[in-house]
C-alpha cells in the first residue's frame, strides 16, 4: 500500500451539479424528487443550474430524499487535509 497514490482531481463539481448527478445516480426525476422533497420542481431545476441557492434547510431536505448527508451536496469537491487523513 506503500505505492499508493490519491488520484488527482480531473474536474470540479459544482453544489447543483452534485445534486443532480446524486438524483441521477438514484434514477429520479425532478418531479419525482419534488414529491419527495415537498421543493417545486422548478426550484430543483434553479437548484442544479446554479440560478438558486441551495441553502442548509433545502441541503438537509434533499439529503433526506437522496439518502446522503447534506454535507455531500453543499460541499461536493470538499477533502480532508492530509493531517486529518492520516
Amino acid at each position: 500500500m506503500r505505492e499508493y497514490r490519491p488520484a488527482k482531481k480531473r474536474i470540479t463539481v459544482l453544489i447543483g451539479e452534485s445534486v443532480r448527478i446524486i438524483r441521477e445516480l438514484q434514477e429520479l426525476s425532478q418531479n419525482q424528487l419534488s414529491q419527495l422533497t415537498g421543493i417545486p420542481q422548478a426550484a430543483i431545476s434553479a437548484i442544479e443550474n446554479d440560478r438558486i441557492h441551495l441553502g442548509v434547510e433545502r441541503a438537509k431536505v434533499l439529503g433526506r430524499a437522496l439518502k446522503c448527508h447534506p454535507g455531500v451536496l453543499v460541499f461536493p469537491g470538499w477533502e480532508l487535509p492530509k493531517e486529518a487523513a492520516a
